[in-house]
């Protein structure tokens, strides 16, 4: 398990003030926290070798794109070893339309993914196309989402 650096108050004002809105220029961000901006850039750099900041992505409107539809799908799997589980996660994290794919407990399934596809017929060839096909996949349950009451990016860094 990697060792992350104790945070001080200003590295938690940066992971919030970076969460909120990853664009923010340095010098805007030092301004926020209340540093300078030489001191400020360090800190951001050392938190992102340290893999606390993992990267950087813009939020877009799925739904201006036509992707409507979005499913929690609940994979069981034939067998229960490492190179099964890996194979799995390998060929799924190469299908676009999974937007997270989660290996579970307490459920009678062994993963749980979130996908989103443009409608019916899109989750049909997803499905019987792309998932099925894998290699250990033995049953498949399927929830739709009517509504998505709750979606938080930000982490809550304290």
């Amino acid at each position: 398990m990697t060792a992350f650096p104790a945070l001080d108050r200003y590295d938690r004002d940066i992971l919030r003030e970076l969460q909120r809105d990853g664009r923010l220029s340095n010098q805007d961000l030092a301004e926020r926290i209340g540093l300078s901006p030489s001191p400020c850039l360090r800190r951001v750099r050392a938190l992102e070798e340290s893999g606390l900041i993992t990267g950087y992505q813009a939020l877009v409107n799925a739904k201006a794109l036509g992707l409507s539809l979005m499913a929690l799908i609940h994979i069981s799997m034939d067998q229960h070893t490492p190179e099964r589980f890996a194979n799995f996660e390998a060929l799924v994290g190469d299908i676009p339309e999974v937007m997270e794919c989660l290996l579970i407990t307490g459920q009678s399934a062994d993963y749980q993914l979130k996908v989103l596809v443009r409608d019916m017929d899109g989750y049909q060839h997803l499905l019987l196309n792309k998932i099925t096909r894998i290699q250990g996949v033995t049953g498949v349950h399927t929830s739709f989402v009517m509504r998505q009451a709750l979606s938080r990016v930000p982490v809550a860094v304290g």
